[in-house]
């Protein structure tokens, strides 16, 4: 409670008679209320009362014997103390009178023959008055909050603009001059989308929205803004949720500075390291680090070395001129550095040769990674002195299987040796987990089989010795929910405890027929796992082998039992490309499943144009986004399209939708936008080891 409101409260009590005052003050110091009365005895004491301490009440006596004239009284008090109640009292109160003194602007009428009532109607005012004041002086503190914040954006370095339901509000002058505007006027009630580039719509409104529930934090986010001559210019946003007005709002802020903290002799290195123009490692210092990195194993995914390079280098060189070139290569980067995760290793090599180690979950990732940006670099033409000129990319993709890398042929075979993956049709793929990616091959040459021995010799090995082991990677809600829901991934050991990708393993075990028995070893640590962990979801993949395995349902039903488990805790997934090529298959098994309490889940959906389809021929639970999708979500609308199509899909069968691999904020907020429920991948967090009971 406020200090102020356990003092003595002040009270003005205007009347001829002394007695009226002292009757009222025992009235209510016998209610419990310590007041200290103040006497005025006519109206021109008035005056004098109310300029004392802050007085919380004004009792004004009328009688047959007094010549105060109500409307006069009150008009008295309304002038000197607006916010002080006025009550009158009467002798005798009856309907007529009550209604006529509210009506001219007593807030009640009272009678001393009635001390109760007196009593009640004080310590109901008393409240009110109190009330008012607090939210006088709330309203007071936050309209000084926000003239403090006003002055505070307007005096920021950061480029800073408050939006409200889309309209900008408030721009101080750092983010006038940083859009390239003259006045803030200009700015002020624009709607932000005005001033963003229509690749970076969905991204910022699905923001906006997370930002609003409270669901963004800490992230950035990286987007295009339009300049007033517009030109597109990438920027870093900071998200907060503010109040504005008494309405909810978010600020966006962009740094003038990031703080970094290495040391200055660390600083000045990486600095040397850099070309100029890009920003990328030049070519001594990234072969250095790329030698390092290579030596080292990868958690899950693959590896592939890109190279891409401006194809019309020569051609665009003899336009522009040596002078010119640099800004060129600088606007033909643009479009790799807007898609580059900060694991990603880069180089420049030469004039327009640009190296990349990247580390995804799959080959068919690295191939949409390319596509994007060949794709966003011929979209983008380089503008000079009024001349357009479109330039063309090209890449080379090398995949990376081993530690043990000679780096000049790995160099050779982005230039010469690999297939030009972002130039020709996607392989057809079977995925294992989150880390693999399978050409599948029906002709199997003898010596293949032949070649593969050693390493059935070793999965078989490892079956029987339980060198086998589960990871968990999480599936949150796109707000950050985590409802015990978990994507299982596999791993195997040799017999040194070193640890084997699915990548190495998987594809051999599918071409020797052990597909049936890993997916039945995986089936049952994931059941034991949810034997001990009853509030635990798992999301278990099966094979096209297990998938025309007809006697698994059966198999299932009984080790569900065995283990006490709820069959629900079970998710079993398929692959879309298995589900459209076994569908009477993977019909009849989706049933049966469903029917022992099992759910079902299709993954990678959205690379086959019969992806709707599927979802009104399979009772499906769950629908997983491709993965590959994800990747160039943030910036293809084509693909935002593809996704907000299958989202839409989905949510008309009552399926919940899952983003696979989401790695970045700019994606997780346009799946925001576009109403996807969950997500899983490395931005939420890396897997880790399944504990088994």
């Amino acid at each position: 409670m406020n200090t102020s409101e356990t003092s003595a409260i002040p009270i003005v009590v205007l009347t001829r008679q002394q007695d009226h005052v002292e009757y009222i003050n025992r009235i209510l110091r016998n209610a419990g209320h310590a007041v200290h009365c103040h006497w005025a005895k006519q109206l021109s004491d008035l005056n004098e009362a109310l300029a004392g301490p802050n007085v919380h009440m004004i009792f004004g006596v009328v009688s047959s014997d007094d010549e105060f004239d109500p409307a006069t009284l009150l008009q008295a008090t309304r002038q000197l103390a607006p916010r002080a109640p006025t009550l009158l009292v009467r002798e005798q109160i009856n309907e007529e009178t009550l209604t006529h003194d509210i009506q001219i602007g007593a807030r009640d009428v009272v009678s001393l023959n009635h001390p109760e009532r007196l009593q009640a109607v004080f310590a109901r005012e008393l409240r009110s008055f109190r009330l008012e004041r607090r939210l006088g002086i709330a309203l007071h503190a936050s309209h000084q909050y926000h003239e403090q914040i006003k002055e505070l954006i307007a005096g920021s370095i950061d480029a800073i603009v408050l939006v409200q339901e889309g309209i900008m509000t408030n721009p101080n002058t750092a983010w006038m001059k940083l859009l390239g505007y003259s006045s803030l006027d200009d700015l002020e009630g624009l709607p932000i989308l005005d001033c963003i580039a229509p690749d970076s719509h969905n991204a910022l409104k699905g923001a906006l929205a997370a930002c609003l529930q409270g669901k963004w934090v800490d992230h950035t986010l990286k987007i295009n803004v339009l300049l007033a001559n517009s030109q597109s210019v990438p920027i870093e946003l900071l998200l907060h949720k503010i109040d504005i007005e008494g309405e909810p709002g978010v600020q966006l802020k962009i740094a003038s500075h990031a703080q970094d903290e290495r040391p200055l002799e660390t600083r000045m290195e990486d600095a040397f390291s850099r070309d100029v123009t890009t920003g990328f490692l030049q070519w001594h210092f990234f072969i250095e680090q790329l030698r390092t990195r290579l030596a080292q194993s990868i958690k899950g995914g693959i590896r592939s070395f890109v190279r891409l390079e401006l194809e019309n280098f020569p051609d665009v060189l003899a336009t522009l001129g040596p002078t010119t070139i640099e800004s060129c290569i600088a606007h033909f980067v643009k479009p790799i550095k807007e898609q580059l995760q900060p694991n990603d290793l880069v180089g420049r090599f030469g004039n327009s040769k640009i190296f990349v180690l990247l580390e995804r979950g799959t080959q068919d990732d690295v191939v949409a990674w390319c596509n994007n940006a060949l794709r966003r670099i011929n979209e983008q033409p380089f503008v000079q002195d009024q001349q357009s000129i479109v330039l063309n990319g090209a890449s080379g993709i090398a995949p990376i299987h081993s530690t043990e890398v000679d780096i000049n042929q790995l160099i050779q075979s982005t230039l010469y040796g690999a297939r030009d993956f972002a130039t020709t049709q996607l392989i057809d793929t079977l995925t294992a987990d989150a880390g693999l990616s399978l050409a599948t091959d029906q002709n199997v040459s003898e010596e293949t089989l032949a070649a593969d021995q050693e390493w059935v010799d070793l999965i078989k090995s490892s079956l029987m010795q339980n060198r086998f082991h589960l990871l968990e990677q999480p599936i949150i809600t796109l707000g950050g929910e985590d409802q015990g829901m978990c994507d299982v991934l596999v791993r195997m050991q040799d017999e040194a405890n070193n640890e084997i990708l699915p990548s190495q393993f998987i594809a051999i075990a599918e071409r020797n027929g052990l597909m049936k028995t890993i997916d039945r070893w995986v089936i049952n640590a994931a059941l034991s796992f949810c034997s001990s962990n009853p509030d635990s979801t798992l999301f278990v993949r099966l094979s096209k082998d297990s998938v025309q395995d007809s006697s698994l349902p059966t198999w299932l039903k009984t080790q569900a039992q065995s283990q006490s488990i709820k069959p629900n805790q079970i998710v079993f997934e398929i692959s879309e490309s298995v589900a459209s090529q076994y569908l009477p298959a993977a019909t009849t098994l989706a049933q049966q499943l469903k029917q022992s309490g099992f759910r079902f889940s299709i993954e990678h959906a959205g690379r086959s144009p019969d992806s709707a389809t599927l979802l009104q021929q399979l009772p499906l639970d769950y629908l997983k986004l491709d993965g590959t999708l994800i990747q160039t979500l943030a910036t293809d609308p084509k693909t935002q399209e593809t996704i907000a199509s299958l989202v839409l899909a989905a949510k008309k069968h009552n399926i919940s939708t899952i983003a696979e691999r989401v790695e970045d904020a700019n994606t997780m907020a346009v799946l925001w936008q576009l109403g996807v429920h969950y997500i899983q991948g490395y931005f939420v967090r890396e897997p880790e080891r399944l504990t088994l009971e």
